[in-house]
């Protein structure tokens, strides 16, 4: 299967975009051969400003620009929204500017850079914003409607990409704020988003190889949740599994957590990064490490089941 980063999806959805819309603009923090952004400058070289190793700069800058009516794209790595969290908060969020930020480089398939660079803790902080949409695409098909959703949407939008190349799916039905059933089952349901995807699917194999009917949903969109279907899931199958490249806290997991509360009749774990950093190393290793490999993520939900 063709692989792809989600990142350089990213990188050549904004360059699309800016033949369709004149308005787009993009700026990046001296990192766009890594963000992808370099795609757009090099086609729309006067629409595109590297604002240097600057990132609550940057952010001022692009709200600026949003109350020209123009429509600012921000890139930087994932982790590196900490240091500009007062401009995203006071200066887009408070005012509810018209601002994008396309953040990559997101999780620990990250790999080698380390803990200090392997953003675990993103979503969460994006999340929490009031008026922030939040997307977290598993592939390239899905990134580029992540990208041309964000345009159309008027408020802050958030759009996490990975560094890792990750297989190429058949586009499948998007819309903005629904999860999107890929697996219909009766024993459980896996819930994932981003590139853990490839992941999840090869859990899935395996549970059915051991004779489960397993169910498998995707949220790219983790902000509106789309609590509906996730109810409808854990209510069907009795055992509810979330699957994200995260911290367990405030991301995916809690997204669905708080759709369920309240409520009985399953189970329900959370899968994924248990409130410690990453660590520098391959990225598959660092996946297994982390027990979020399909083997591993396959046998904590056959636990979960049987327990």
């Amino acid at each position: 299967m063709e692989k792809k980063a989600v990142r350089v999806a990213y990188g050549e959805s904004l360059a699309r975009l800016g033949a369709q819309n004149e308005k787009i603009v993009v700026l990046d923090a001296d990192l766009a051969q890594a963000t992808m952004t370099k795609e757009f400058k090099a086609v729309f070289p006067e629409r595109f400003y590297d604002c240097g190793i600057a990132e609550a700069d940057m952010v001022d800058i692009a709200a600026g620009m949003s109350t020209m009516g123009l429509i600012p794209f921000c890139s930087t790595f994932a982790v590196f929204a900490g240091r500009s969290y007062d401009q995203i908060r006071n200066g887009v969020c408070y005012p509810h500017f018209n601002v994008k930020f396309g953040f990559s480089h997101a999780g620990i398939t990250l790999g080698e850079d380390g803990g200090s660079h392997q953003a675990i803790e993103d979503l969460a902080l994006m999340r929490v914003l009031p008026g922030m949409t939040v997307f977290a695409p598993s592939d390239a098909n899905e990134c580029e409607q992540c990208v041309k959703a964000a345009a159309e949407i008027n408020g802050p939008v958030y759009i996490r990409t990975a560094r890792l190349p990750s297989p190429i799916y058949d586009p499948r039905p998007f819309e903005v704020g629904k999860g999107q059933v890929l697996r219909d089952g009766q024993d459980c349901v896996i819930m994932t988003c981003g590139i853990m995807l490839e992941h999840a699917l090869a859990a899935v194999e395996i549970l059915k190889q051991q004779g489960y009917d397993p169910a498998l949903l995707n949220f790219h969109t983790i902000k509106p949740f789309d609590s509906a279907l996730a109810m409808h899931y854990a209510q069907k199958t009795g055992h509810v599994f979330t699957l994200e490249e995260h911290s367990v806290i405030g991301g995916l997991g809690d997204a669905v957590a708080g759709s369920l509360c309240g409520n009985g009749g399953f189970t329900f774990e959370k899968i994924g990064i248990n409130d410690i950093f990453g660590q520098s190393g391959k990225p598959a290793d660092l996946l297994v490490e982390y027990g979020l490999s399909g083997p591993q993520i396959a046998e904590r939900v056959l636990h979960g089941i049987q327990s």
